[in-house]
């Protein structure tokens, strides 16, 4: 396909998988700690985020609803993307050093970057390649004093996040849903048209042959990879990002347009039948809370 002179497809095809995850949410982190911890340390979800916690020295147990779900021995990343009560526990008198954020990956509009993953991901460090130097400048800043110390904190968080995600997709660490979809290179195809363009009129043909497959084998792998058909996929990533269109105030006959519904009533019929309630009555939910 050829727009304004552009061959369309192969530059959707090479794009950067993140960016349209990314562009509908405001990725956003907040150190509230670092230091070391010779006490249970609870954290719950009233604040409607998740949380990352980097352990750099100590052994500690993480516990999800009472239970304990993992042994920390060596230095790790511990990363909960939604909101999640938890809590770290010393295993040894000397405690454990750690820094901890809160992190917003657009829980509240539905991001497939914060749905799709599992509620609880551990990362050795000595795993994680090339973001070993961001860790270092992590928590370089965490236990220093210099100028700026806070700022600096949670933007490299918020980098360190980046790079996180990149290494699970390029390394195939979840096995299922839309990362498991991105990291297999003809279904990455798909998704990424119908990331780049929400407002086309994807059909199953068209995706199938973007992918390269068969119409029934394309249907096949995308339901067994992701957890759902590609059009129901594509509904619920039109959601988000009319979500976060509506958050930014843009008016709902518009958001619907950019989103492939032809009018309001359309878009409305959709929503709240995927999130429960109206875009006008979602929108003054959100509003009240935040």
């Amino acid at each position: 396909m050829i727009t304004n002179g552009i061959e369309r497809y192969p530059k959707s095809i090479a794009m950067d998988q993140l960016a349209p995850l990314l562009s509908q949410i405001s990725l956003s982190a907040r150190v509230f700690f670092s230091g070391e911890l010779c006490q249970m340390a609870n954290f719950d979800d009233s604040e409607l985020a998740g949380h990352l916690h980097l352990v750099k020295s100590g052994k500690v147990s993480v516990r999800m609803r009472g239970e304990e779900i993992a042994l920390i021995d060596r230095p790790s990343v511990l990363f909960f993307p939604r909101p999640c009560n938890h809590a770290l526990v010393p295993q040894d008198q000397k405690g454990f050093e750690l820094l901890c954020a809160s992190i917003d990956l657009g829980v509240k509009v539905r991001s497939p970057l914060a749905m799709a993953l599992p509620e609880f991901l551990a990362l050795p460090t000595d795993d994680v390649g090339p973001m070993a130097p961001t860790l270092d400048l992590l928590f370089g800043e965490a236990f220093g004093r210099a100028f700026g110390r806070q700022a600096a904190l949670d933007r490299l968080v918020e980098y360190f996040l980046i790079q996180m995600l990149r290494h699970v997709i390029g390394n195939g660490i979840l096995k299922g849903g839309i990362f498991a979809a991105l990291a297999d290179q003809r279904l990455a195809r798909s998704v990424n048209a119908m990331h780049d363009r929400p407002a086309h009129p994807w059909t199953l043909d068209e995706l199938a042959d973007i992918s390269g497959m068969s119409r029934a084998r394309f249907a096949v792998n995308f339901r067994e990879t992701v957890g759902m058909t590609p059009l129901d996929y594509l509904t619920d990533w039109r959601m988000s990002v009319a979500q976060n269109l509506i958050k930014q105030g843009r008016p709902i006959k518009s958001v619907a347009m950019a989103v492939g519904y032809q009018s309001q009533a359309a878009l409305t019929r959709v929503f709240s039948k995927r999130i429960g309630r109206s875009p006008t009555d979602w929108v003054r939910e959100t509003t009240t809370s935040n």
